[in-house]
């Protein structure tokens, strides 16, 4: 870890809360990379091109080289484990930890990301694709409430990071998540907005939003 040398790195996607995972990632790490600033559902994710590097036609990807790899979890990951070094590195390495980390990283990716915060993506803002329901959003918001005790009672003891006393993906999982859930005016608790606006001071978080915020054509 830390000796490779980065190929070509290529990122495929701006403009969402897991396509700025990857972004912030790279720039945690210190990584030169080319950025194409594809949108999903305009018709960028299913040209002849992005489909052939992912049949998925999802955002974001990560090129390095000739491999690639999708799912911002995962992007995260890969970047960490492949040229991070002993001051960069966004993954514990004690296996404790690492199951810790881990768990942190399945809870924000299932619980808050997908089974919560999707959702209301789903029949709020793409409704018009995925239909209307009143009822699945109401459901959703109380379900990231009550999946959101888990992270408040953690951070209730002051710690910085979630795991191992410095920032790993587990913490641009999180973040993003409660990001995400603010731009959608979902309560967050105390210890949890604290955290947020600790972290997103981060000057790699910043140059990471900066990077995934979509530039005007006008």
């Amino acid at each position: 870890m830390g000796d490779a040398q980065p190929r070509r790195l290529v990122l495929w996607g701006v403009g969402t809360s897991r396509t700025l995972r990857a972004h912030w990632a790279l720039h945690e790490l210190g990584l030169d990379y080319e950025c194409r600033p594809i949108l999903p559902r305009t018709g960028e994710t299913q040209t002849q091109q992005y489909t052939e590097l992912n049949p998925r036609q999802k955002i974001p990807l990560l090129q390095d080289g000739d491999f690639k790899i999708a799912e911002s979890p995962a992007i995260a990951a890969y970047l960490s484990k492949t040229y991070g070094t002993r001051e960069s590195a966004l993954i514990p390495t004690e296996p404790p930890e690492y199951a810790t980390w881990l768990e942190w990283c399945f809870y924000a990716a299932t619980e808050l990301d997908a089974t919560s915060l999707y959702v209301i993506r789903r029949h709020g803002a793409l409704k018009h694709i995925y239909g209307e329901s009143p009822v699945a959003l109401e459901s959703a918001a109380q379900y990231f409430a009550t999946q959101l005790r888990h992270a408040e009672q953690a951070l209730q003891d002051g710690r910085a990071f979630l795991v191992g006393g410095r920032l790993t993906t587990a913490d641009i999982l999180l973040i993003t998540c409660l990001d995400w859930a603010v731009s959608y005016r979902l309560p967050i608790t105390a210890a949890c907005r604290s955290y947020l606006e600790r972290i997103t001071s981060r000057p790699a978080y910043r140059a990471g939003l900066a990077a995934n915020t979509p530039k005007s054509t006008a």
